[in-house]
């Protein structure tokens, strides 16, 4: 399904990418937020009020269901569930639209409760909970790079973990295990920020070309199991937007598979509880942006468009999440007006 296309949306897409010049994730999708009334589709049942431009989604990937859970005219990125189900964490910007304003914040599924986690003049974002939804390992740009941090899930007792020297980005926890993006490269370590090491070396890693971003690996997603991951390498620099697949290895560096083949700017990826189907965001095709939703087997078979045809072109998915029950789904997603 084609969403906004041609040169306005490549525009777009490079504004997005021109924001990721250290070479964070570009599938982190940071776009410039303001204060947009978009009236929906008949029959869309997504309500939002008066300039709330950015929203946490509920989908029902069956019967396409929708609803707002938490609205703002600020700009959300990313999104993790911890492991009760019922709490959501994510970055938000606060007072401005520049990296310092943005802060963590969780929210409450069950009690439609907010709460800011972080407050301060520095950059804080990418969170994730820790398996026993006690902690909350973040992003930070304290000191001379972003690094890797951890707080309480009250948001007390933030404390370094683990610094690389380098631009460290795209976390996620399973178990004992920490996985994240260094060096154009997947690392992983222990949970208490000991025993870092490379897991990937992708062909012509940190290597130029037209891309906003080197090739390399990015955005790794830990198995429930906790014995493989997927990620998204970049095949192709030809584009401002990149070219991406989504890959599977083994924690040891062996198997590594081709799951998709398509050359899309994709990503995000999110496991199923079962381990089974991988939920996954297509940025764009080719020259064509598109924010659609997709679903494939773990084995990279099945691949299905789970973005309801009813969705409005000004809806934009940025990432998404599975719920504990698989058939529904937490989503970001952004009413964009053409012109900003």
């Amino acid at each position: 399904m084609s969403r906004i296309s041609g040169k306005k949306r490549i525009n777009l897409i490079t504004k997005i990418k021109e924001r990721f010049i250290l070479g964070i994730n570009i599938l982190l999708l940071i776009i410039i937020s303001g204060c947009l009334v978009v009236d929906p589709a008949p029959g869309l049942d997504i309500f939002t009020s008066a300039g709330e431009s950015w929203g946490i989604y509920q989908l029902d990937l069956e019967t396409e269901e929708i609803s707002l859970l938490y609205g703002t005219q600020t700009e959300i990125t990313g999104l993790s569930l911890d492991s009760s189900g019922t709490n959501l964490v994510f970055s938000q910007k606060i007072g401005g639209d520049s990296y310092e304003y943005t802060e963590i914040h969780t929210f409450s599924i069950g009690n439609q409760s907010l709460e800011k986690l972080t407050e301060n003049s520095m950059w804080d974002l990418y969170p994730v909970w820790s398996p026993d939804g006690t902690e909350i390992a973040f992003l930070s740009w304290r000191e001379s790079s972003l690094d890797i941090y951890l707080m309480d899930s009250d948001g007390s007792n933030q404390r370094l973990l683990y610094d690389s020297s380098h631009h460290d980005a795209d976390i996620d926890w399973r178990g004992n295990q920490i996985v994240f993006t260094s060096q154009d490269r997947i690392w992983i370590m222990d949970s208490d920020g000991k025993n870092p090491r490379p897991l990937t070396d992708p062909p012509q890693a940190g290597e130029w070309g037209q891309a906003n971003l080197p090739f390399g690996d990015y955005d790794p997603r830990l198995n429930p199991d906790g014995t493989n991951i997927i990620f998204s390498r970049m095949i192709g620099v030809e584009a401002t937007h990149g070219s991406y697949d989504i890959f599977q290895v083994n924690l040891d560096g062996s198997n590594l598979l081709n799951l998709t083949k398509t050359g899309y700017s994709q990503g995000l990826s999110s496991w199923a509880h079962s381990g089974d189907e991988i939920l996954f965001v297509v940025v764009a095709i080719e020259g064509r942006g598109v924010y659609d939703l997709y679903t494939m087997n773990s084995d990279g078979e099945k691949v299905k468009l789970r973005t309801p045809e009813r969705f409005p072109t000004e809806f934009l998915i940025h990432c998404a999440r599975y719920a504990y029950d698989s058939s529904m789904v937490y989503l970001v997603g952004q009413w964009w007006e053409e012109g900003r």
